[in-house]
């Protein structure tokens, strides 16, 4: 039997997207990776952002974890640490550990009997009337939705952020679409695919600004919120789910677990490329704390720092720079998490069940900046 070669082939926009990320892979056997067909990968991985594989029904999760590894051989621990067995965590509800590859969580939507070892576990998609200051009207709900939270995947306190993020879809729903609605006054909506994936560049995002603007990414600093799942546990996010409200919510650090100074996050804005040298601007919008500018001074009134990041990020989330990825059984999708943003997005019926799995290791290095 003959074997095919691998291949990489960029994603077509559809009419009036401008995306200029994301690629298809056939021709490999993710069971039986070679170093050399990886190389092309990490390639096409970089040079993408997003890529897809088709066709995965029985990839195991011990191989879904490995080829996750092989971005980065000396991590080995999940992104976000043991930090979502907090139970005030906002990541604490929609995560399930797969037994026998603690790395690997399920994640999804409905009632499972069984899988990987897991028994009648029910899955919790999501939603953003959780998080949202305000939110689609019930009867509208199956019809219409948002962006849940734009976000890199990561722990921002502690550990680095993930090189990539591998995730698995088992089971999806079919069938059904969305309007998804920014209800931020611009009237923009998408019509998107029940339970997508919504991913933008931030390369696009670093390129959208104006000169003044990539001076100031280039050269200043995010710093995040300790613990910042439990810290903005009871604040509510924008309607665009790209960052927070401030109505003075969030936790005091007295309320917070114990704080190591030596272990909150302070990267750059921009983090490089580390194929092509380009770069993105990579901020997680949510869990800003403060700015520190060049000069050497710090911009530490939230409410302010929020909106310089809402300002720098928000043109790139238009519907013509999102990449709504269109799930069907059995797809894997790779992706930059140094390099894009991506959000859940959708708002399942109770009889809807989605199963994937989500597989991310703590970076051994922090980010490059410019």
């Amino acid at each position: 039997m003959a074997v095919l070669p691998l291949t990489v082939r960029p994603l077509q926009p559809p009419p009036g997207s401008s995306i200029d990320f994301g690629a298809e892979i056939q021709g490999v056997d993710l069971e039986n990776l070679t170093e050399e067909q990886f190389g092309t990968i990490r390639k096409a991985l970089y040079e993408h952002h997003v890529v897809v594989f088709k066709h995965q029904k029985g990839l195991s999760p011990k191989a879904q974890y490995e080829l996750t590894k092989r971005f980065d051989p000396v991590s080995d621990n999940y992104g976000h640490g043991k930090t979502i067995d907090a139970k005030r965590s906002i990541l604490h509800p929609d995560l399930k550990t797969v037994p026998h590859q603690p790395q690997v969580q399920v994640i999804g939507n409905g009632h499972v009997d069984s899988y990987e070892g897991l028994k009648d576990i029910t899955l919790r998609h999501p939603h953003h009337r959780t998080f949202h200051q305000d939110h689609v009207p019930e009867e509208k709900d199956y019809e219409f939705t948002r962006f849940y939270r734009w976000h890199i995947d990561a722990a921002l306190y502690d550990l680095y952020p993930p090189q990539v993020t591998t995730l698995m879809a088992v089971s999806v729903p079919k069938g059904r679409r969305q309007t998804l609605l920014y209800d931020d006054g611009t009237g923009e909506t998408m019509d998107v695919p029940l339970g997508t994936t919504a991913f933008v560049s931030g390369e696009r995002m670093f390129e959208l600004l104006s000169s003044e603007d990539k001076e100031l990414v280039k050269t200043s600093k995010i710093e995040y919120a300790p613990h910042p799942y439990i810290w903005m546990s009871q604040a509510h996010s924008r309607s665009t789910g790209l960052g927070m409200h401030s109505e003075g919510l969030e936790l005091p650090d007295s309320e917070l677990p114990p704080i190591d100074p030596g272990k909150i996050m302070v990267f750059p804005m921009t983090w490089k490329n580390p194929v092509t040298g380009k770069l993105a601007l990579q901020i997680h919008p949510s869990a800003v704390r403060r700015i520190h500018c060049a000069d050497g001074t710090t911009i530490d009134d939230l409410t302010r720092v929020r909106d310089i990041v809402y300002k720098l990020q928000r043109p790139a989330i238009s519907p013509q720079y999102v990449y709504p990825h269109d799930w069907e059984d059995n797809d894997l999708v790779l992706f930059n998490n140094r390099g894009v943003l991506h959000s859940v997005v959708g708002a399942f019926q109770p009889d809807e069940v989605r199963l994937f799995r989500q597989c991310n290791l703590a970076a051994s290095e922090p980010p490059v900046g410019a």
